[in-house]
């Protein structure tokens, strides 16, 4: 049974209440080639330490085991603590997984790192860049517009799939380059698909539809490389990646062999493990804070997981977020990274719980297969 919205509210304002405290006392992990995740070895540490109920708990494990087969991995973290794991023949712990479009919300965390560098003026040349930078003023190589409209596209429309850029309903899938063909060519409308689709043309004026678009997306790539002067890839590693301990990681790059390019793909291509991209979503849920230093700004964690417009309320900035309630019975602050496959990392700030699925399949699975399940194995979150 899901939770009230009452319910749900005493217990954020109990939260509230010691809020003071559990910072205070925030846990923060020790990379995986050290110590790693401390660990509930038992149902009673379950019980004592997490605060959860094991046997809750197990039973979704074993439905979600029988269910999907493969390589997968699931890991929830709550209280700090690695409450349970659960592998898919022959994943491991360390075993890493392409994330998908789950990739797009690390691009998002880059982004925010971005703009409050700008902000403050640390970029290099000391370039200015803000979510109304008409976004073209950062792509020279998209000129000129194969779109005179275009021109209006700003930052904060590629960053909530705003922008009028052709993608999935209007048939262009991912970016499914014809041979010899560019990704950047692609997106930027100067060279088919594969199947014949095209981004030259908007197929709506800018902050007037929502479209999930990969063709999108890829502007990031070219406008982070300018502003920054550095690579998404390089720059999460140094300000985000290492100072959480996340070793073990991959970052596909695309373009180049001359096409435009190569740049860090920002909408697909981060690879990690559970426990690894567990960091990444701890990070997110204790306001970008690791070990008394602020990693990721806070204004942009409030800004990117609320929605972000009312065309398509379930989307932040690059976040899947809950505050229209897209995952019944969890609390409204929820959010998520998610990608194809099913690869998701959901994020619940009042509940200090991050719920990671990885693997290679299935497709898609209903949302609430997991996250409401393990909410409610939480024992202080009161139950109708």
């Amino acid at each position: 049974m899901g939770i009230t919205i009452s319910q749900t509210s005493r217990f954020l304002a109990t939260v509230a209440l010691g809020a003071a405290v559990v910072a205070a006392e925030t846990y923060y992990p020790p990379s995986e080639g050290a110590s790693g995740w401390r660990r509930c070895r038992s149902d009673e540490e379950v019980q004592n330490n997490a605060g959860m109920d094991p046997q809750r708990l197990e039973s979704v494990g074993r439905e979600l085991s029988q269910i999907y087969k493969g390589p997968w991995q699931i890991v929830i973290i709550h209280r700090g603590y690695l409450v349970r794991e659960w592998f898919g023949v022959p994943a491991m712990p360390a075993t890493t997984f392409d994330v998908w479009s789950a990739t797009k919300s690390a691009t998002g965390i880059a982004y925010g790192l971005l703009l409050d560098d700008s902000r403050n003026r640390r970029l290099p040349k000391n370039t200015q860049i803000d979510l109304d930078s008409p976004a073209y003023n950062f792509v020279p190589e998209g000129r000129p517009l194969s779109d005179p409209r275009k021109e209006g596209i700003k930052l904060r429309h590629l960053l909530t799939m705003t922008s009028g850029i052709p993608g999935q309903s209007q048939g262009l899938l991912g970016i499914a380059v014809a041979p010899g063909g560019g990704e950047y060519e692609l997106a930027l409308g100067k060279q088919e698909s594969r199947y014949g689709f095209s981004a030259a043309k908007l197929f709506a004026e800018p902050g007037k539809a929502w479209e999930y678009s990969d063709a999108a997306f890829a502007h990031l790539s070219l406008i982070f490389a300018r502003a920054a002067g550095r690579e998404i890839a390089d720059y999460m590693k140094e300000r985000v990646f290492d100072p959480v301990g996340i070793r073990n990681v991959g970052w596909d790059w695309q373009g180049g062999a001359g096409n435009i390019g190569p740049h860090t793909n920002a909408h697909s291509g981060l690879r990690l493990s559970a426990r690894d991209f567990a960091r990444l979503g701890y990070l997110m849920a204790h306001q970008g804070v690791w070990q008394g230093r602020q990693i990721v700004p806070k204004w942009w964690i409030e800004l990117a997981t609320q929605s972000s417009q009312s065309l398509n309320p379930d989307y932040g900035y690059t976040f899947w977020v809950n505050t229209n309630g897209r995952w019944p019975g969890v609390p409204k602050d929820a959010f998520a990274f998610s990608g194809f496959a099913s690869n998701r990392c959901y994020i619940v700030p009042s509940l200090d719980l991050v719920v990671v699925r990885l693997g290679y399949d299935p497709p898609a699975w209903p949302e609430p297969a997991l996250l409401a399940p393990v909410v409610s194995s939480i024992m202080q979150v009161p139950k109708p």
